[in-house]
């Protein structure tokens, strides 16, 4: 089974950088640009993992992270949540809401991988293999 990975972030740069980080692995990437959008998304798609930014317009990491873990179908999804915001409140906020990682912005590319690939099983990609 080839994983899903959903990225959820406001700045459409972050998300074109978890595509182009992701690319070279067998994995079905999907986007959102807020909480709303992904809940959409995720109920749709189902994803294997969810890799979550805190702040963002119309409907926040935290949220969101609450609203899926209210649904049935999606609540065991695990989420690696992105922040710029390390305080002990908001960390012991998305640690009982289950966030299986946490990582703050700016984060480095290869610790992201490290931490998505104890979740999900990331194959690499053979040349005839097309993204």
């Amino acid at each position: 089974m080839i994983p899903k990975i959903l990225t959820v972030d406001d700045s459409k740069m972050i998300r074109m950088m978890l595509t182009r980080l992701f690319s070279p692995y067998l994995c079905e990437l999907y986007e959102a640009g807020n909480g709303e959008e992904a809940l959409e998304v995720a109920g749709r798609e189902k994803p294997n993992l969810i890799i979550l930014d805190y702040n963002m317009p119309v409907m926040d990491g935290v949220t969101m992270l609450r609203n899926l873990r209210e649904d049935e179908a999606l609540r065991k999804t695990p989420v690696i949540l992105l922040t710029a915001d390390s305080s002990a409140g908001l960390i012991s906020t998305v640690a009982r809401l289950g966030v299986r990682d946490y990582m703050t912005k700016p984060f480095h590319e290869e610790q992201l991988l490290a931490k998505a690939s104890r979740i999900i099983d990331l194959m690499r990609r053979t040349p005839d293999q097309t993204a």
